[in-house]
Formats: C-alpha cells, structure tokens, sequence
C-alpha cells in the first residue's frame, strides 16, 4: 500500500486535473474590436509551436544535407565559450539554451522555472539529436533520394508555417487595454475560482468483487481507525500515515469543490474546520475524511490573469488574420481540382492489392 495516497487522491478527486481550475483561462473570440456586453463564444485556439531541435522548423534543404546543422553548430561554439553540454563533436552554448527557453510558452518557462529539472531534460534531448545528427551525416543517410524528397516537404512545410505565422502575427500593441477589459468583463463568470478544501483521508481499500471475509476484514479495520480517532488527543496524520503506509500523513491539499466525488462533497460541506467524518463506504473502499481548512469562492482579477488573457487574445487574433490571408489568396488564385481523377486516385489507393 505504498502508494496509497496516489490512489486515494485519484479515488476522492475526479480526473480532472485539481489546478485546472485555478489555471485554466477560458477561450475568448476577439474581432477588429471588442463589443461590449456580448457574451464572447468558445473556441479553441492554434497556438504555434516552437521548433524543435532537428525538426521541420530546423531541418535544412535536401541538397545541403543534415551536415549544414552541424556546421552551424560547431560554428557557433567556436564563437561562445559558454559551452553549456557537449555530446561528440558539437556543442550546446548558453545563447542556445537561452532561444530554447524563449521559445516556450509562458506557462512552460514558468514550469521550467520552477523546476530546473525539465531544462535539463531538454537539454539532454537536444544532446541526443545531435547524437543521431551525427550519424545521419556519417552515414550520409539524408543524401538518399528518398530520404531527400521527403526532407524538402518537411522543409517546405515548415517554411510555409514560419511565412504565415510572420503575416499572421498581430500588432506588438494588441490588445488595447479597453480591449482587453472588455474580453475580461465579458467572460467574468469564467474566472469563477470554487470554494476550495484543504483536505486528508484514511483510506481503507476494499475490492468491488470481494467476499465476505474481505468485507469484514475491511469493517475491521476501519472500526479500529475509528477507535484510535475518538482517543484523547488522536493525531490523525499518524493514524493516515500507519493505515495508508505513507509519511504525509494523508493530505490531499486543496481540492476545489467541483473536483470532489459527489458521494463524498456533502459529507465535506457538514464539516467544520479540524473535524474528520464518520467513514463513508463507497465502491472502492471506506474513506476517512479531514478537513483542514476551507478558503472561499472568488473572481480572479484582471492583473491575475492578465498575462494569460492577452496570449490568448493575440493567439486567437492570429488565427483568424491567417484564415483571412489564406482566403485572400485562395480568392486571388481559385484553385482548379479535377475531382474525378481525384476519386479514381482514391479509389485505386483504397482497392485490395492483387
């Protein structure tokens, strides 16, 4: 049961991810300008990813060959001494780790912020392309005509997206600051944060298809929790931490309303601060609750999710400036489709092999 706690939390919160709630911005459509008091509707947003090492975005042309990279890379080193990692013969400079770490979303940089074991992890990624680089060259596996082909379609393709997203990309001021309190103001309900519980829990694992000796063994063990609980001066993160073998004494942390099992949010709402609850049978076993604290529903201000709001805004503006440039061009040059030799193309592709 050493992993109980996992378990336990998966059980008492729903799939959902807990800070979803918390982080989640919602998807906004913003026009030329924003209308005022018009409900803004949902829709999801193409956000442009950044390029990844030895990708569509990086990949040279097929005539140069994958060693035009690793010229780029070495030449690059010979002019930083801040060598970060090394693999072979090329290096990783501080400059590069940099433009790796610009390139990522606000909510990644802060991850990586946080966490500097996720640079790492990147970092030993891009070693290991360059690794596999080393061996396209060697091997002189991109020269194959095959291979080739298909390198410039990668090419091409990722030149196609780096064109649109330059025409595409919205004005360095946008959006306006009455723009975006508009966006903001019409979307108030979703920055709805619930009521949240810091919660812990006993959890005494009992199997949908158990018999009825694992049933009693299971009510055995839970009127036994309860008689250590109603001891004077019971210390309920030991008593969590002896039944569910763990050391963090059961806690849950906060969990937001929405995300707490239905059978067991009303038990959670008659308790007061520092009670626990009688033990609540459910498919998969007994839960002890605690709670710990409660904080109050509130609404997100503008400064809390103002940075997410304007990507959001400016991601949501760029697609739509890249579907009117791409219809702008297809009106400017209708294209021609001889639809039936399209259809026998098909019809021979998807026809059983003789």
């Amino acid at each position: 049961m050493s992993h109980s706690r996992d378990v336990s939390a998966f059980r008492l919160v729903r799939l959902a991810a807990v800070t979803s709630a918390l982080t989640c911005v919602p998807m906004v459509v913003v026009a030329q300008s924003a209308v005022p008091n018009r409900p803004v509707q949902a829709q999801p947003a193409v956000r442009p990813k950044p390029a990844a090492p030895v990708t569509a975005a990086t990949a040279p042309p097929a005539t140069q060959g994958a060693a035009t990279t690793l010229a780029q890379g070495a030449a690059s080193a010979k002019t930083n001494d801040d060598v970060i990692a090394r693999v072979g013969a090329t290096n990783i400079s501080a400059d590069e780790i940099r433009a790796y770490v610009a390139s990522l979303g606000p909510r990644e940089r802060a991850a990586v912020s946080q966490d500097p074991a996720l640079l790492s992890q990147a970092v030993r990624l891009m070693l290991a392309n360059r690794l596999v680089l080393q061996e396209v060259v060697a091997k002189k596996w991109d020269q194959q005509p095959n291979v080739a082909e298909q390198l410039q379609q990668v090419r091409d393709n990722a030149v196609v997206e780096l064109y649109l997203q330059s025409v595409s990309a919205p004005p360095a001021n946008f959006p306006s600051e009455d723009d975006l309190q508009k966006v903001y103001d019409a979307n108030r309900a979703s920055f709805l944060v619930p009521r949240q519980f810091e919660l812990a829990q006993i959890f005494v694992p009992l199997a949908k298809d158990a018999d009825k000796a694992a049933e009693d063994k299971a009510k055995k063990a839970v009127d036994e929790v309860q008689r250590k609980l109603k001891a004077p001066a019971a210390d309920f993160a030991a008593i969590a931490n002896e039944v569910n073998e763990a050391e963090n004494g059961g806690e849950l942390g906060w969990v937001p309303e929405t995300q707490i099992r239905p059978e067991i949010r009303p038990r959670v709402m008659e308790l007061a601060k520092n009670m626990v609850s009688d033990p609540i049978k459910l498919d998969d076993g007994w839960h002890i609750i605690k709670l710990n604290d409660t904080k109050a529903s509130y609404t997100r201000t503008l400064p809390e999710v103002r940075d997410a709001l304007v990507q959001q805004i400016r991601s949501e503006r760029a697609t739509a400036l890249r579907r009117a440039y791409v219809a702008e061009l297809l009106k400017q040059h209708p294209p021609v489709i001889n639809e039936l030799a399209l259809s026998s193309l098909v019809g021979e592709q998807s026809s059983p092999a003789r």
